[in-house]
């Protein structure tokens, strides 16, 4: 499995939906998609919301991307990510 950042951005219809079950419904989905979700935290600044993902491939990334911004309004930016110490190998 890899890793991915995603990173969401709540539109003003999106703000009024924030719910547990919402959340909850977004990580079936992922789940669905093949992923599964490591860490789930609130921001503030650029981005509201950061979600890191281990998913089978970048397609699987790419469909829950997609699903979760056509079912909840909030847009994602995806991004595959490698630890420290394996970008330090990769160096």
């Amino acid at each position: 499995m890899a890793k991915f950042v995603m990173l969401g951005k709540y539109s003003v219809d999106a703000l009024k939906g924030i719910s547990a079950e919402r959340t909850q419904k977004g990580v079936e989905l992922i789940e669905k998609s093949g992923g599964k979700v490591i860490s789930k935290l609130a921001l503030l600044g650029r981005y509201d919301l950061l979600l890191i993902v281990d998913f089978p491939g970048i397609n699987e990334a790419m469909k829950a991307s997609i699903a979760l911004t056509k079912s909840t309004g909030i847009g994602f930016n995806t991004c595959a990510a490698v630890s420290v110490e394996e970008l330090d190998k990769l160096a």
